[in-house]
């Protein structure tokens, strides 16, 4: 039964895993291949009360590979994590089947109380690179993680979350699609192709406005006031009236 595990968790990482050439190069340079084996030991001393003995070999596993699970979480089969280096996976953590991580994935709890308060992932969940996922929340089966996304709140099944805090944009592909890094690249908003966006559509705008203005008939212009006493400059200025006029003789 345990060669049978063992060797279901080895072809599931090469199915996920293009460089991934043999299972004996799988079961001796992966370092998820190590941490997994280390915790579902550490994991069955915990189960059976021996907690101490438990903490122990994770902090082996944690020093040896970089990854660290404690030995309370409950993880299920074909569980790989890609690269690995600085995974932390908290003690109420639940992870369902076929469940793939990649490296400084952080599944932490926002609680100092006891009972549950780290994340729960469902069956087929993938998480990119970098993302936190926080507090006792459900990541429904098949959801994508965004890398670096920050989750503090439910993603649905099948959905696809990403940024700070984290959002859900809707699929693509299919559920069952294989997404690197949960993170859909033809999906991604261009934060760039859309500041030229909006200014191509602010520009046509104010295009449209002089068009506007240029075509608007002129307005009528005031008829001209009376000249009076024929002076072609208008009334008489009286403080002109009142200057000396010199002659010559």
């Amino acid at each position: 039964m345990v060669f049978k595990r063992l060797r279901e968790e080895l072809d599931g990482t090469m199915r996920r895993d293009p460089a991934a050439r043999s299972r004996l190069e799988v079961a001796l340079l992966y370092p998820s291949v190590h941490a997994l084996f280390l915790y579902r030991i550490a994991n069955a001393l915990w189960r059976r009360g021996w907690k101490f003995a438990g903490r122990a070999i994770s902090q082996l596993a944690r020093t040896l590979t970089g990854i660290e699970i404690h030995p309370g979480a409950t993880i299920g089969r074909r569980f790989f994590i890609d690269h690995g280096m600085g995974v932390v996976i908290g003690e109420t953590a639940e992870i369902g089947d076929d469940v793939m991580l990649y490296h400084g994935v952080t599944l932490g709890g926002t609680s100092l109380k006891q009972g549950k308060r780290h994340p729960t992932l469902e069956d087929g969940v993938i998480v990119g690179a970098g993302a936190k996922i926080l507090g006792p929340v459900t990541i429904g089966a098949n959801a994508r993680i965004g890398a670096n996304a920050v989750v503090v709140k439910d993603v649905p099944a099948g959905a696809t979350a990403i940024g700070i805090a984290a959002r859900v944009i809707p699929p693509k592909q299919a559920r069952d699609e294989f997404v690197a890094y949960g993170t859909p690249t033809a999906e991604l908003p261009d934060p760039v192709a859309r500041a030229i966006g909006g200014l191509v559509d602010q520009i046509d705008r104010l295009a449209a406005r002089v068009n506007e203005l240029e075509n608007r008939p002129a307005a009528p212009q005031p008829a001209p006031a009376a000249i009076p006493n024929g002076d072609p400059a208008g009334a008489a200025d009286p403080r002109i009236a009142m200057l000396p006029i010199r002659t010559r003789g």
